[in-house]
């Protein structure tokens, strides 16, 4: 039996357009600071901020350098460095807080997949009992595997997580020990 591929797509669809409704929510919230910020960066981000940088480098340098007719106005090429200096600081500036962004971004889709993996388990487990039911139903014997035991247990997140933290510590010591 072939499954409902439109009913698939139907949810999918679903999904997609929920998940692009909340993205564009998200987006009119943010602040202008943000905004500029992404649009900065995502400008000085492009070859045409570099074309733009060369062209006048290039320039700036031929004129001081005397490889033109126009009178040098930066012989020591200070002003040159001075600005590309300011540039920098304010470039990272920028960059930073679209980083910032985009990590908070990052944490909650990470968030939104911990969700999701501890809902797809719950069920599977939940599956697990169903199908050992209908095992025991019909007579047949699960396997003596200790394995199927345990998928039929829920998951503890609190647990999981505390497990994780005690081997990253555990790793950490016995890293800085050797």
């Amino acid at each position: 039996m072939r499954p409902d591929t439109h009913a698939h797509s139907r949810v999918l669809e679903r999904n997609i357009e929920a998940l692009l409704a909340r993205e564009e929510r998200l987006a009119r919230q943010q602040s202008f600071q943000e905004r500029l910020a992404a649009v900065v960066t995502r400008f000085t981000g492009s070859m045409k901020f570099v074309y733009i940088h060369l062209a006048i480098v290039g320039f700036w340098v031929a004129v001081n350098a005397g490889l033109t007719p126009l009178e040098k106005f930066d012989p020591t090429f200070v002003l040159l460095a001075t600005i590309a200096s300011v540039e920098a600081i304010f470039l990272t500036s920028f960059v930073l807080v679209t980083q910032n962004r985009m990590q908070a971004d990052a944490d909650r889709r990470a968030d939104l997949d911990l969700q999701i993996s501890l809902l797809t388990e719950h069920e599977l487990t939940r599956l697990a009992g169903l199908v050992r039911g209908i095992a025991e139903a019909i007579g047949v014997e699960p396997p003596a595997d200790p394995d199927f035991k345990e998928i039929e247990s829920d998951v503890q997140p609190a647990q999981v997580l505390d497990a994780i933290e005690k081997g990253k510590r555990e790793h950490r010591e016995s890293g800085s020990a050797t």
